[in-house]
């Protein structure tokens, strides 16, 4: 395999500005959120698509190795790479269209996840896909790994609201593809009918996402949030499941969940005791005193404004049932106060990526887990989780997340490369028994690097060769994010 060097780069390989092996550039470009650090050969920063065509034609025709990257908030080394040329899409950041009637919103792949969600608002609509990181990603970094974040309880992950990509394959080729509107379909295998789903989570490895219309949601009439404390993880963990089960019916369905109950939450997220630490260090002025051991914190998007105060006495009545401490619950209501939460929440994973960082320089880094299994099962898997790191003499783990979809993450904390290996060692077990319980290795943030050991965990050898045939079809000579997922 050929690589960059600096007389192709500088000579006929890249035509153009856009591309730089400025040692300073390349180490800026060196670090994601994963603890990981690789420092590109080049880093290639086009301003338009069709400079993004020229980078990867170029690189086509030399054999070079091309990693697309947003704002490099991936926690599992995605966007970083120490082969060829990183790929940054920043400046591709425009909001193209907004059309209110049809509910739809055309970006550029290096928008903020946050941005998007903004001009949503500004027409009175809704972009549901909320990552805790949106105001440091972007929207195709969000399709790569199909980011998903605490509203995706209710409303799905990235890739129900991707209506149509526009994609630039490994040579420069564009593809333009656009979901069927088909209700029935027999023609070809089902993994041909919509290749906008090859490329939602395929994590840069098989095009370079340029461009997306979202499908958008009308604003709800009124949210309002609450954060529910408890004085033990089991209350806290069983109140999810009869809120998700009060609320929907406790289906699971591909579709949107439908309410059939006075409550409508959007979001389920569970913090252990470990991570309301971190929250009542981040705000003195919460509540919550020493003897809560878990907070569930939701937000109720009814249908219509009069639904509050009713809601509200059903939230009371659940959480009364469920041994919650009533009297300290807080409330979070209007869009400063949601925001509010919202920060609060954001201090959990910053406070723990700062700590992580702390160790680098020798060999540790924070680890994250993604895992999921099925909603009714979290709490004997979080158990199974933290015997197992008991049993290796491991410092539990911060515990928080979306434990409305059986999703939670752990953070440890590896202070050197021993006590990282160690750890490995313990996850391998968590895992391969989440597994074993109908579970995924990886529910939100993708496999990048980082995960790459935990695939066969999970995919048979069958699955993973279909997935190596269909990056062959698209990239024959394997020249897209390197050591991404495959």
């Amino acid at each position: 395999m050929t690589h960059v060097s600096n007389a192709s780069v500088n000579g006929t390989m890249f035509a153009h500005d856009a591309l730089t092996t400025d040692i300073d550039v390349r180490h800026a470009y060196a670090r994601d959120v994963s603890g990981l650090e690789l420092v590109a050969e080049a880093v290639a920063r086009p301003r338009s698509v069709a400079e993004v065509a020229d980078v990867l034609a170029a690189a086509h025709a030399s054999r070079t190795y091309v990693t697309p990257a947003g704002l490099q908030s991936s926690t599992t080394g995605a966007s970083i790479t120490d082969q060829g040329v990183l790929l940054s899409l920043c400046a591709l950041n425009r909001v193209l269209d907004v059309d209110p009637v049809s509910r739809m919103i055309r970006v550029e792949a290096g928008a903020r996840v946050a941005d998007v969600r903004r001009a949503a608002e500004h027409a009175g609509l809704l972009f549901t896909p909320d990552p805790t990181s949106e105001e440091e990603s972007t929207i195709g970094g969000a399709i790569a790994c199909n980011a998903s974040g605490a509203r995706s309880f209710r409303y799905g992950a990235t890739r129900a609201h991707v209506r149509a990509l526009t994609v630039l394959l490994a040579n420069g080729e564009r593809l333009d593809v656009r979901r069927p509107a088909l209700e029935k379909n027999t023609v070809g295998f089902p993994m041909a009918h919509d290749p906008v789903d090859w490329f939602v989570g395929s994590e840069g490895t098989l095009g370079v996402v340029v461009e997306a219309e979202l499908g958008l949601l009308p604003l709800p009439e009124h949210v309002v949030g609450l954060a529910i404390p408890f004085a033990t993880e089991h209350d806290a963990l069983a109140f999810v499941v009869s809120s998700r089960e009060a609320a929907y019916g406790g289906g699971h369905a591909n579709d949107l969940p439908v309410r059939v109950a006075a409550v409508a939450p959007r979001c389920l997220e569970y913090f252990d005791g470990r991570a309301v630490e971190l929250v009542r260090a981040h705000d003195t002025q919460v509540p919550w005193g020493h003897d809560v051991a878990a907070i569930v914190y939701t937000e109720d998007a009814g249908d219509h404004a009069h639904d509050t105060d009713a809601a509200l006495d059903a939230w009371l009545a659940l959480a009364e049932a469920h041994n919650a401490i009533t009297g300290d619950i807080r409330v979070f209501d209007g869009e400063a106060a949601l925001a509010d939460a919202r920060r609060l929440r954001h201090a959990v994973p910053s406070t723990m990526n700062e700590r992580g960082a702390r160790y680098r320089a020798d060999g540790g880094r924070k680890v994250s887990t993604d895992w999921a299994v099925p909603y009714r099962l979290l709490g004997d898997a979080l158990a199974m989780a933290h015997a197992l790191a008991d049993a290796a003499g491991i410092e539990r783990s911060v515990t928080y997340g979306h434990a409305g979809n059986g999703h939670p993450h752990q953070n440890f904390i590896a202070r050197n490369a021993d006590e990282l290996a160690h750890l490995q060692r313990v996850l391998y077990d968590t895992l391969t028994r989440v597994v074993q319980m109908g579970g995924t290795v990886a529910a939100e943030h993708g496999i990048g690097k980082i995960k790459r050991k935990w695939l066969p965990l999970q995919m048979s050898h069958v699955q993973q060769d279909v997935m190596r045939s269909l990056k062959h079809a698209l990239d024959p000579y394997g020249l897209l994010a390197p050591g991404n997922v495959l």
